[in-house]
């Protein structure tokens, strides 16, 4: 199957190079908002978000104020990232020195750790790392005052959510409410796989935010040209041959020459076997033969089947503590490519994990979570010597008529494919949208990011202008989640009900303190934005041209009405429907028929003009509620909508 998703970068080496701080460029935009009392920073793995808090706590601790430094992971092996840190050497006025008695992310129970933490704010030392589940248990019962003066950092912030039994929000919110701490809230992926928000509306608008592209970030690296995202789909179990091909999924898909993070499927997964450690020794069997565990290290030496050649295999499943810590150890020492080839992981080499090398992530069964999904791929986007591509695939169980499970492998196919379209609006380049006037304007310094649209409607209000400026990702995401978007993205609903009444309903729900004005500004920056990262701009002598869909239009005669006539979505459903079986295709098909969203009135007067045109071109005929093609059942769906609607106003009005 194709690549859903294939994006080219520039190599600028920006990202990496370093100001007269020794500070990268994510690092010195960061730096810049060190003064505001709550800071939202955004950006992807491997930008340098634990050296970035460093320069911004020192600051704090130095020239703030701030008397005290906590620094809060969602796990232990991350703390390691917050460890002593020379800063001067490269231009920096102090390093990052924490004492090793607070580094709370240790071996230990609880209870010893929440002492050391209250010990901690009465002692005169500055920096304490810990887990966000020891501030949490710390919390309980202490005096919220005790923490003025300090700067809270929670690092992995997606953690959090605004619903009332998440504990974590529930301290964030005291900690804002009740002290004049500051607060850093740092993260790669700021939305949610559960599309629950972070943070209520209110809290939200307090923070500053910051934010750093996943394009800023690829496009600024040194050796890194292209990201690919695919997915693959298969039959039985990924890892049984074929009866028809007489080879295994996995087999199909997997390159030894790349190297290789496996994550096999989540265990409550319908992909699973339930039985992990067998699903291991399935994956080392297709790979090669076991040659023998190196017992220092806890690598495995597999002979490979294809060339003979030994690969060098990490087992991140096991369950021995002993075992596992032998083979992480050994990664964390990893110095070079040839050190490991191919890493078989669970639940791991997520958050918290780095192999440079990593080309090819490859993950077996859906996942439910953007946020891990963009985790994973995180890791195989670090930029290195030994890769100019990096690669996600999804290995995805096809649903089966004969399944008990249909509708949930339909709709967890279904999911996956938006994932994919979500991750093509993050990694995709990043434009600027303006209004474009009758009269001359060319004398504005503009740059081949900025497009100009002709109708365009520009945000009034502060809160709608940061909207568009660092959540579109985050909305989209919600967009995309959202079991209404679900349903009508395939392209069984016309696009203008899409665009003009699916999207902008949505948007009042997630801000309903935006005007209309408003709404209608940033869901035309959502649509245009997502139409023009799903299409091609190319060049013909001294003009552009933007390829939309089934539209070639001059960038200079772009209008937002012919925007809104165009499905930002639907791409991605048409390269399926080229990638699996008719009977797969119509399983889907007769899924998305039986989830149809109700038709609304705002739906159906929008529809009355295309049912008009379509009764001319068809001698008078009106659409058929039993077609088979989906939209003009969609018009006849309408036009009884319609009846219904002037039966009842007659009745009414006696």
């Amino acid at each position: 199957m194709q690549n859903l998703v294939h994006v080219t970068y520039d190599q600028t080496g920006k990202s990496k190079s370093t100001n007269a701080f020794g500070m990268r460029e994510m690092q010195e935009k960061a730096y810049e908002g060190r003064t505001a009392q709550y800071l939202l920073l955004k950006a992807p793995p491997a930008s340098g978000k634990s050296r970035a808090l460093m320069f911004i706590a020192l600051d704090k601790l130095q020239h703030q104020g701030i008397k005290k430094v906590i620094v809060a992971v969602p796990e232990k092996s991350i703390g390691a990232s917050f460890g002593t840190t020379e800063l001067k050497k490269y231009g920096f006025f102090a390093d990052w020195n924490p004492n090793p008695k607070y580094n709370l992310c240790t071996p230990g129970e609880e209870k010893s750790k929440v002492t050391a933490f209250l010990n901690f704010l009465d002692s005169e030392e500055q920096i304490l790392i810990c887990t966000h589940a020891t501030l949490r248990f710390a919390f309980d019962g202490l005096d919220v005052k005790k923490l003025d003066d300090t700067l809270v950092t929670i690092d992995e912030f997606h953690h959090v959510s605004a619903e009332g039994d998440n504990i974590l929000g529930q301290v964030l919110k005291s900690i804002m409410a009740n002290s004049n701490a500051h607060i850093v809230a740092m993260t790669g992926s700021y939305f949610r796989g559960d599309n629950i928000p972070v943070l209520m509306p209110e809290d939200e608008a307090k923070f500053t935010k910051v934010t750093y592209s996943y394009y800023q970030q690829l496009n600024g690296y040194e050796y890194l040209k292209s990201l690919g995202i695919g997915y693959h789909f298969y039959t039985g179990r990924y890892f049984k041959k074929n009866p028809e091909t007489g080879i295994s999924a996995l087999a199909e898909i997997i390159d030894e020459n790349q190297k290789t993070i496996i994550h096999i499927p989540s265990v409550n997964s319908a992909e699973s076997s339930k039985l992990k450690h067998d699903e291991v020794d399935h994956i080392i069997d297709v790979l090669g033969i076991l040659e023998y565990q190196d017992e220092k290290t806890g690598v495995n030496y597999v002979k490979s089947h294809k060339t003979g050649r030994i690969l060098k295999v990490a087992d991140l499943v096991q369950d021995n503590p002993k075992s596992r810590d032998k083979i992480s150890a050994y990664l964390r020492e990893v110095k070079s490519a040839d050190d490991i080839d191919i890493i078989i992981a669970l639940g791991m080499a997520k958050e918290g994990f780095d192999w440079p090398y990593c080309q090819h992530a490859l993950t077996i069964g859906y996942r439910g979570s953007l946020t891990e999904i963009i985790q994973i791929i995180g890791r195989a986007t670090r930029d290195s010597n030994n890769k100019i591509h990096a690669q996600f695939t999804n290995l995805i169980a096809q649903p089966d008529a004969e399944d008990d499970d249909v509708k949930l492998s339909v709709n967890n196919m279904l999911k996956a494919i938006t994932a994919s379209l979500l991750m093509e609006q993050v990694l995709a380049p990043n434009f600027k949208f303006k209004l474009k006037k009758d009269e001359d304007d060319e004398d504005e310094e503009e740059d081949e990011k900025t497009i100009k649209i002709r109708g365009f409607k520009l945000p009034t209000s502060q809160r709608a202008k940061d909207i568009i400026a660092t959540d579109l990702n985050d909305l989209k995401a919600k967009l995309l989640q959202d079991p209404q978007m679900l349903k009508a993205m395939p392209g069984n609903v016309e696009p203008e009900v899409i665009n003009t009444v699916l999207i902008p309903k949505i948007i009042r729900e997630i801000y309903p303190d935006l005007s209309d004005d408003d709404v209608e500004a940033v869901r035309q920056h959502v649509v245009v934005d997502s139409v023009i990262k799903n299409s091609t701009i190319e060049e013909q002598g001294d003009k552009k041209f933007i390829r939309m869909a089934g539209s070639f239009v001059n960038i200079d005669d772009i209008h937002i009405d012919l925007i809104d006539r165009i499905n930002p979505f639907q791409k991605a459903f048409e390269i399926l429907s080229k990638s699996v079986t008719t009977q797969v295709l119509k399983l889907i098909d007769e899924h998305i028929q039986s989830t149809k969203f109700e038709m609304t009135e705002e739906e159906a007067i929008l529809l009355w003009p295309k049912i008009k045109e379509w009764v001319k071109n068809n001698n008078g005929e009106q659409p058929n509620i039993q077609a088979f093609d989906h939209k003009e059942k969609r018009m006849a769906e309408a036009l009884v909508f319609l009846r219904e609607l002037k039966r009842k106003k007659t009745l009414a009005n006696g």
